[in-house]
């Protein structure tokens, strides 16, 4: 994709275009951008932000997955019950 088509993408967005928001986030997640991906959420794109959530995860980012999950993000609040969910049964051997 090239800098105007994404500029263009960018502009749909910030006016309001769903479609839009969701090909960036989309975007962003292929490129593992948690950058783009944080800056698409604190600007109230919220279509599809299991993927910066994901990303966050993935790149053991947790200061970022806890904020989500503070924000209210359900897929954020499963990562964080996940990493700190122990098996009652596990010994440690």
């Amino acid at each position: 994709m090239s800098d105007a088509e994404l500029a263009y993408l960018r502009e749909r967005a910030e006016l309001g275009d769903e479609q839009a928001a969701a090909r960036l986030v989309e975007l962003a997640g292929d490129r593992a951008d948690a950058y783009q991906l944080q800056a698409l959420a604190e600007s109230g794109v919220t279509e599809d932000m299991g993927e910066h959530v994901q990303v966050a995860a993935e790149q053991g980012d947790l200061h970022e997955v806890r904020r989500l999950a503070a924000r209210g993000d359900p897929d954020a609040a499963d990562v964080v019950d996940e990493l700190y969910y122990e098996d009652p049964s596990d010994d440690g051997t």
